[in-house]
């Protein structure tokens, strides 16, 4: 059967990668998940690295608005750490830029988000949506909007492919609808054969990092299980990381 299997898989040679969860708004996993990656970096020395963050910044933990400063200045100080959109990211995006009907910003924990900023959201009404708004694109720093608007839906590294959501089986990589790798659930994940390359993404929380031959889950719920979880690959070698609680 055409295709790379999770066990075959590897990554550029000399290239470690890590690929981290949805975040969420836990900025204190995310600090200590760096920590850890920054630590093993300094003691392996490996030739080259990349830490890809699969998207869901925003929304429902404590600190929306630190990781976005946190993954800003991370990328300023080197290019190797890459940061792809997750739904809840452009739909904070989409909020910020007046399309304010109820969506998933204001259903799934885009109060959270406004209170990381300074403010306490009303989405009960016309009104209120409209001044949330008003009050929250005050308080968000350009930065931040541009960080939003300039990620990346994907990327390829080796025999891996790393996205958000997941992919449309049968569609070629090159091909794949913006919607369905922020969006896509039920037809990527049931789907059992092969793909070009082994998916890695989030979006779909699970318990435990979910290791399947075609595909890599790295959601695990990491604002209410207090675990952060990342897929490391190194040549054909493979492991999981955790920050928690």
């Amino acid at each position: 059967m055409d295709g790379v299997h999770f066990l075959d898989a590897r990554c550029p040679e000399g290239i470690r990668l890590y690929a981290i969860g949805d975040v969420h708004g836990r900025l204190d996993l995310l600090r200590a998940m760096h920590a850890q990656i920054r630590s093993e970096i300094m003691h392996d020395r490996p030739a080259d690295w990349r830490i890809i963050h699969v998207g869901d910044y925003v929304d429902r933990g404590p600190d929306s608005k630190g990781v976005l400063d946190f993954l800003i200045a991370r990328r300023r100080e080197d290019p190797r750490v890459v940061a792809l959109k997750g739904n809840h990211d452009e739909g904070f995006e989409h909020f910020l830029a007046g399309k304010r009907g109820f969506g998933i910003f204001t259903y799934n924990g885009g109060e959270a988000t406004c209170r990381s900023y300074g403010i306490a959201a009303d989405f009960d009404s016309p009104q209120g949506l409209l001044e949330t708004h008003l009050a929250l694109t005050a308080m968000v720093p350009d930065e931040h909007l541009a960080f939003l608007q300039g990620l990346e839906l994907c990327a390829a590294f080796g025999d891996f492919f790393f996205c958000h959501a997941g992919i449309r089986p049968g569609v070629p990589l090159d091909r794949q609808d913006p919607h369905d790798l922020i969006w896509i659930r039920d037809t990527f994940l049931a789907y059992p054969n092969l793909h070009p390359k082994v998916i890695v993404h989030g979006h779909t929380p699970h318990e435990t990092a979910e290791v399947l031959g075609n595909r890599v889950n790295v959601d695990t719920l990491a604002y209410a299980s207090g675990r952060l979880t990342a897929l490391v690959v190194d040549g054909t070698e493979k492991r999981l990381l955790e920050a928690s609680e």
